[in-house]
């Protein structure tokens, strides 16, 4: 996620940041040494539990079972040197024995890190099969490394390898993501009562007649086309399609236009009352600490992470860095932040915030209905204990961030924990339950402090009638916090520190006092916060950017609950006409672009995460629609999520699950089917980040150099800076998906 733009500084420095064109292909030249294996297995190497040697023409190598990891078992060879942008086709040919085995097979850095630039992990068969990938370097280096991972197995087995070819020089193969018909709409389903868009991707400059179709293939409704000219996200030329007035309902419709069928979709609302559950049951199996049960997510289950029990060091007593404090917290539980197996305080802050907001308005907005969200409605362990489910989840993690705060005769008391995570960071596929490192605590920092304040506080208020002794402590907790922040308001995180988890870096904490103030001042109405409020910059300040609000910029939190949760703030109404202005821009951006969207970031292009960016502006544009009732912002928020739901330029519905074609490779160390047949892919209501102008990791920048907007984007695992899962991201979804389901 964003947090990657400094966790690895080391290795994007190395990348270099700006695109380059492809060098024209040299002589293809052999890089590996011996891989016929015709006299002798020199110079490949294994690891000292596995025993290699030729066999029939092949090197074959006996791997022990019960390891933890893949590359606690591996054959490879070392030395090899590699040139930036130069494109190489890796191929070989194996077996293994018993049949179904996965073997890594892997091109990355020799030395530490270890850094990974192309993977794949095909499963054997007994008979033996041709594999053969292109990939184009990052980078130069001599130390190079081809190895093939075949630890992480239950059992023994024997792997076979041959025709080992690592050549340079070749053709690069054009990536050429596969968009379906021209015509592109949401995926999952329009509410009757609510806006029904679409975008035709034509070569037509004029306008073209369309017909909407039932799933009996009737027409039922049909008109003509908008041409729009190029659309800059995606360099298309485009035209808009408007069958909002068609007023049945029904499954499997299609809209026809320029000779194409679009993806099926629905016109109901029942799919988003689904869409609302599983966007927060995300969030149980990604808890830390606790064995996920099968019962409740089938397929899901897994052993409980990080609880002390071998091989994990747990989360029991980690201690600091060397230098940062003396003494170890038991920071169990809590969920994890993404596809890592870290902690962090500002991205759990803001998670937390935005599910506990999703409960909040639906105590207090106009069509909310927190039965929605009651007790029993997401299957969790603690369905039945007469809270609601959502606030038994948001608690999961709030207890975590209490016990990130410093404790008492320390120095910096108060104060909370930045992070913690792994010494290193971890290869993936790896359960939570067998992640080996050691784990540490980061310095404590203003902005986690304020993070901890702000929640701890918005949770005194909504827990207070189910648990007045947690409502009592959390309370606490954040006037604690907000003085220990007021006597150090500046001691902010360290960029460089990334090393086995993001940094999270942010030099300006004046968003985070507004926000916290926000929350005390709702939850108390103490003139102490009060003031603060009124004397922040922030206060009157345009906050209502075009990348939307996310952990670095959290004024909008404090904001939109200072429109919507009652109070007797002087100006209130100044504060929600700031809502309202905010929501006009994001409508003016959503009606400039032809895919109907409220975002249009500077010179085109894609932020990290850009998906929860957009849910963050319709959320401003949602919440301007609960504030005055007007149909015009609950149509934009609606509209928002068609987007995200497959009306973009790759035709995708960026949630797992949803849509006929949806994302479900994120990057992930458990939701890693893709490179174990084992394990599962996300689940249902997962969010990926979405496209990412900036494409950081080496898998994205071998397939995506040169992309514009909205084509930044792959779903596969190995594109962590365009398709990872985080909580922050979700919590965007769970929001905008429950907004959704209450219109319907």
């Amino acid at each position: 996620m964003k947090r990657r733009r400094t966790a690895l500084l080391s290795l994007t420095a190395l990348l270099g940041a700006a695109l380059t064109a492809l060098p024209a292909a040299a002589d293809e030249i052999e890089q590996l040494k011996n891989g016929t294996f015709d006299t002798t297995t020199d110079p490949w190497w294994t690891t000292s539990n596995v025993t290699a040697a030729l066999s029939g023409g092949q090197l074959c190598a006996d791997v022990p079972g019960g390891t933890a990891n893949r590359w606690d078992a591996a054959v490879g060879q070392n030395d090899i040197t590699l040139v930036k942008g130069e494109s190489y086709r890796i191929s070989f040919t194996a077996n293994g024995a018993p049949e179904g085995h996965v073997v890594r097979a892997v091109v990355g850095l020799s030395v530490a890190p270890y850094d990974t630039w192309f993977e794949v992990s095909p499963q054997l068969s007994a008979s033996g099969t041709s594999y053969a990938y292109t990939f184009t370097s990052p980078v130069d280096t001599t130390q190079g490394q081809v190895g093939f991972q075949l630890g992480g197995q239950a059992d023994d087995w024997r792997f076979c390898m041959d025709d080992v070819s690592l050549l340079g020089g070749v053709e690069p193969e054009p990536y050429e993501p596969d968009t379906g018909p021209r015509v592109r709409v949401n995926q999952v389903a329009y509410l009757p009562s609510g806006p029904k868009n679409a975008t035709l991707v034509t070569d037509s400059t004029g306008r073209l007649p369309w017909q909407l179709k039932n799933a009996a293939g009737t027409t039922v409704a049909h008109g003509w086309t908008v041409p729009r000219g190029t659309d800059a996200s995606s360099a298309q030329n485009v035209q808009s399609i408007d069958f909002g007035t068609y007023p049945g309902r029904g499954q499997g419709f299609t809209l026809v236009a320029d000779g194409e069928a679009s993806r099926p979709f629905d016109i109901d609302a029942r799919a988003y009352e689904q869409l609302r559950l599983d966007t927060v049951k995300y969030y149980y199996t990604q808890r830390s600490g606790l064995s996920i049960r099968d019962d409740l997510r089938p397929g899901y289950g897994r052993p409980a992470g990080h609880v002390n029990v071998a091989p994990n060091q747990g989360d029991a007593n980690v201690p600091c860095q060397p230098g940062v404090c003396d003494y170890a917290l038991d920071v169990t539980g809590g969920w994890y932040d993404a596809g890592d197996h870290g902690k962090y305080v500002v991205n759990g802050g803001i998670s937390t915030w935005e599910v506990l907001s999703t409960y909040e308005r639906s105590l207090l907005a106009r069509t909310g209905h927190p039965a929605k969200l009651g007790d029993g409605t997401l299957a969790i362990p603690e369905s039945g204990n007469k809270v609601p489910d959502i606030l038994d989840e948001a608690r999961w993690e709030l207890e975590f961030l209490l016990k990130m705060q410093v404790p008492e005769g320390q120095p910096l008391a108060g104060m909370a924990h930045h992070k913690m995570h792994d010494e290193q960071w971890t290869g993936l596929p790896l359960l939570p339950s067998d992640d080996p490192q050691k784990r540490e605590l980061h310095p404590a920092t203003t902005q986690a402090t304020l993070n901890l304040a702000a929640t701890a506080a918005q949770a005194a208020r909504l827990y207070r009638p189910y648990d007045r002794r947690f409502a009592t402590q959390a309370l606490a907790a954040a006037r604690k916090a907000w003085s220990a922040a007021l006597a150090h308001p500046a001691v902010y995180p360290d960029p460089n520190d990334g090393t086995g988890g993001g940094a999270y870096p942010d030099t300006d904490a004046t968003d985070e006092f507004y926000w916290a103030a926000a929350e005390l001042y709702l939850t108390t109405g103490e003139k102490e916060f009060e003031r603060h409020i009124l004397n922040s910059p922030v206060h009157t300040a345009d906050i209502y950017g075009p990348l939307g609000y996310d952990w670095a910029r959290t004024a909008a939190a404090g904001r939109l609950d200072l429109a919507t949760v009652p109070s007797r703030l002087p100006g209130r109404d100044t504060v929600r006409q700031s809502v309202i202005k905010g929501a006009d821009a994001y409508l003016a951006t959503l009606k400039s672009q032809a895919y109907g969207m409220p975002y249009a970031p500077p010179d085109n292009l894609y932020d990290w995460g850009s998906n929860h960016q957009i849910l963050h502006n319709a959320v401003v544009i949602a919440t301007a629609y609960d504030i005055t009732g007007a149909s015009k912002y609950r149509d934009g928020a609606l509209q928002s999520m068609d987007y995200i739901l497959g009306r973009n330029a790759l035709n995708i519905s960026y949630v797992t699950g949803y849509g006929e074609v949806n994302s479900h490779n994120q990057h992930s160390r458990w939701y890693a089917h893709q490179l174990d047949p084992d394990l599962p892919t996300p689940p249902k209501g997962t969010l990926s980040g979405g496209p990412n102008s900036s494409i950081q990791d080496p898998y994205a920048q071998s397939k995506l150099q040169g992309c514009v907007g909205q084509f930044c984007y792959i779903d596969d695992i190995q594109s962590w800076s365009t398709n990872e899962h985080t909580i922050n991201w979700n919590s965007a979804l769970t929001r905008m998906a429950s907004f959704v389901a209450d219109q319907g």
